[in-house]
């Protein structure tokens, strides 16, 4: 049976208590709180927008679309049960 991996303790010559070998969070010092940053927002809505442009939508949607009556209960009530849980 493995050990689980413990955090690595290494002391920094600039700070006073140990830290752990964990990296912080990349976006730490942007001030961008929540998911993402605004330079991944403005990728996505590139990308989106030429995704668009393109024509594929239709067929992309055709292709997501339920392919048999029981997807088509479970995408439904899968809906039904997000909208119980939605703030109104």
């Amino acid at each position: 049976m493995e050990q689980p991996l413990k955090p690595i303790k290494t002391e920094r010559a600039n700070d006073a208590e140990p830290k752990t070998g964990i990296a912080p969070p990349a976006n730490k010092t942007s001030g961008v709180q929540g998911e993402g940053d605004y330079a991944s927002a403005r990728k996505f809505d590139e990308a989106e927008k030429e995704f668009v442009a393109s024509g594929k939508v239709p067929a992309a949607a055709k292709a997501a679309a339920p392919k048999t009556e029981a997807e088509q209960q479970d995408l439904l009530k899968a809906e039904e049960a997000g909208k119980r849980r939605a703030r109104k």
